[in-house]
C-alpha cells in the first residue's frame, strides 16, 4: 500500500486521538458545550458567543478557541489541551504555530461527527487578508459536502476517491466500501488525507498523480470526484479549484475516463461546472460529452452564475481579492467564448452494459429532499424497471400516486365561472418534481391507488372522458414511462 507521509507519526497520531477523545473535541461535544446560539454564530463567523463560553480555562474551550475560533492561545493551555501529544511535536508538525505571546492553528483540525476529525490548511476566513498558497488544501465545504450528499451509499466491494484533498470523501466512502483507493496530484493533499484517515482510524490506498493516472488499468465499483473543476482559460493559480484545462474540459475529460474506470454495473458520480454558450444549447453541448462512452448518464444542474459574479466567488475564495486585471483577464476570456452562464451540477454515470444508454440532462434547482444520493439511487432503479417493460408490460402494472402529491390549479373567472387553464402536480418530498399535466393525465393519476391494472384505468377513462379507448391505450406509454421516471407513480410488485 502506498502511503504518503503524514503529520505526525503513527504514535503520534494515537496520542493526539487520545487527546481529542478524552478532551471531547467533537461535534457533539463543541455543540453541547456552546449551546445552540453559539454554534448558530459559528455557521456565520461570528464568534462572539463562542468565545465569551469558552473564557474558563479547560482542554476543550482551549481547543475551541484554537482551531473553532481562530484564537491565539497561551502555550501552557495549548499543551495541556494536545496532551498526551507534547508539545514539541505538535509545533513540529504545524499542528499550532507560535504567534504574538502565544500559540495560534497552523493547520485546521475539524471534528466531523463524533468519531473522524479531518485535517486541512487554515480557511481563508481565519487569516484575512492572506492570499492562499497554490497548494492550499480545503477542508469541508460547500462543494465537498454537496458530494457527500449526493453520492449513492450502498454497499460495493472497491471504491475511488479521484482528487482526495484533505480526504473528506474517503471518509464516507469506507463506510460502505470493502477497500478505498483515494489519489490526488498534489503531495500536501495526500499527507493531510493520510493524516486525516489515520486519526479517523480508516486505511485507504493512497496514490499520487494526475486524476486518473493513478489507477490506470483498474476498474472500481464506485468513483466519486470533487475535481479542481473552476472554468477558466486554463492557468493554474490554486491547486484545488485550477485543474489546468481549458473551460469545462476536465469535465469531458472525466466522462471520457469513466468507461475505463467502472466495473460492470459500477457507477461515478462527480462535481462539474459546465458554460453556457450563446446559441448553444447547454444541454446537447454537455450531452455531447456522453457520446459513445456506453454510459447511462444523469446530468443535474443545481446553479447557475453569470460570468462577473462567478469571477468574485472564486477570487473570493482564494483570497485574491478584486485585483482589477484579473478580473478583467477572465471575463475577456469569457465574452471571447460567448459564455452567457456557467452552470454547477452533478454528473452521475453509471456501466448499466445497454446498447442504447440513457442520457438525461435537466435542471434541477428546485429544493431536494436530503439526501439526493438516495434520490438519485432510486432514479436509476426506475429507469431499471422501465428498461424491461415493453408497452404491454406498462399497461399490465398497477400503480400507486406518490404519497402526499400535489395538485396547484390555475383558473380565471369569467361569464360561465371559473375556467381552470393549468394544473400542475407536485411531489412534496423526494426531487420535489413539478409537471403541468391536462385533465385526462391528471384523472390517470388521481385513479392510480394500486387496484387495477393500468389497462382497466385506460377503459374506465375512456368511458369517463368520452374518448377513443384505443387512442388512450396508443398514448399511454410514454406518459406513464414519464410519470414513473419522475415518481410521480410508483408500480407495484408483480
Amino acid at each position: 500500500m502506498d502511503v504518503p507521509d503524514m503529520l505526525l507519526s503513527p504514535a503520534g497520531v494515537d496520542q493526539l486521538r487520545k487527546a481529542l477523545v478524552s478532551a471531547n473535541y467533537t461535534s457533539s461535544g463543541i455543540a453541547e458545550r456552546l449551546g445552540s446560539t453559539a454554534t448558530g454564530g459559528l455557521a456565520r463567523n461570528d464568534f462572539r458567543a463562542a468565545l465569551r463560553a469558552t473564557e474558563e480555562s479547560d482542554r476543550l474551550n482551549t481547543l475551541i478557541r484554537l482551531y473553532v475560533c481562530a484564537q491565539t492561545e497561551p502555550e501552557a493551555a495549548v499543551a495541556r489541551a494536545l496532551a498526551p501529544l507534547p508539545l514539541t511535536d505538535a509545533l513540529a508538525a504545524g499542528l499550532v504555530e507560535p504567534y504574538g505571546d502565544g500559540l495560534r492553528q497552523g493547520v485546521d483540525l475539524e471534528p466531523y461527527g463524533d468519531t473522524w476529525w479531518v485535517f486541512s490548511d487554515v480557511p481563508a476566513d481565519a487569516r484575512p487578508g492572506q492570499p492562499l498558497a497554490v497548494d492550499h488544501v480545503l477542508g469541508i465545504g460547500g462543494a465537498s459536502t454537496t458530494l457527500v450528499g449526493a453520492a449513492i451509499r450502498r454497499p460495493v466491494g472497491t471504491a475511488l476517491d479521484l482528487g482526495t484533498g484533505s480526504g473528506v470523501q474517503a471518509l464516507h466512502l469506507a463506510t460502505h466500501a470493502d477497500s478505498v483507493t483515494a489519489t490526488d496530484l498534489s503531495p500536501r493533499s495526500l499527507r493531510f488525507a493520510a493524516t486525516t484517515a489515520a486519526l479517523s482510524g480508516q486505511r485507504w490506498e493512497m496514490l499520487s498523480g494526475d486524476l486518473t493516472a493513478p489507477v490506470a488499468g483498474r476498474r472500481f465499483d464506485l468513483v466519486v470526484s470533487n475535481p479542481p473543476f473552476v472554468v477558466g482559460p486554463g492557468t493554474t493559480t490554486h491547486t484545488y479549484r485550477d485543474s489546468g484545462r481549458v473551460g469545462d474540459r476536465i469535465a469531458a475529460e472525466l466522462a471520457a475516463a469513466a468507461p475505463r474506470l467502472l466495473t460492470e454495473g459500477g457507477t461515478m458520480q462527480y462535481l462539474a461546472n459546465w458554460v453556457h454558450v450563446a446559441g448553444e444549447d447547454w444541454g446537447d453541448r454537455v450531452a455531447g460529452w456522453f457520446a459513445g462512452t456506453g454510459l447511462d448518464a444523469w446530468v443535474i444542474q443545481r446553479e447557475v452564475a453569470d460570468p462577473r459574479a462567478y469571477v468574485d466567488l472564486w477570487l473570493a475564495d482564494a483570497s485574491e481579492g478584486a485585483d482589477p486585471q484579473r478580473v478583467v483577464d477572465w471575463l475577456d476570456w469569457f465574452d471571447a467564448h460567448k459564455v452567457e452562464a456557467i452552470g454547477f451540477g452533478i454528473i452521475n454515470l453509471r456501466r448499466g452494459g445497454h446498447d442504447d444508454p440513457l442520457v438525461r440532462v435537466e435542471d434541477l434547482r428546485q429544493p431536494v429532499q436530503p439526501p439526493l444520493g438516495d434520490q438519485i439511487a432510486a432514479w436509476f432503479d426506475r429507469q431499471d424497471w422501465l428498461r424491461v417493460r415493453d408497452t404491454e408490460a406498462l399497461l399490465a402494472a398497477r400503480y400507486r400516486a406518490a404519497d402526499g402529491l400535489r395538485l396547484r390549479q390555475e383558473a380565471t373567472l369569467g361569464g360561465d365561472g371559473w375556467a381552470v387553464e393549468r394544473q400542475v402536480l407536485s411531489m412534496p418530498h423526494g426531487l420535489r418534481w413539478s409537471e403541468e399535466v391536462d385533465p385526462l393525465v391528471l384523472a390517470l393519476v388521481g385513479g392510480c391507488d394500486g387496484q387495477l391494472p393500468l389497462r382497466d384505468q385506460l377503459a374506465l377513462l375512456a368511458v369517463a372522458h368520452e374518448a377513443p379507448e384505443a387512442e388512450l391505450t396508443e398514448a399511454a406509454g410514454p406518459i406513464v414511462a414519464h410519470l414513473v421516471e419522475r415518481g410521480l407513480i410508483t408500480p407495484l410488485a408483480d
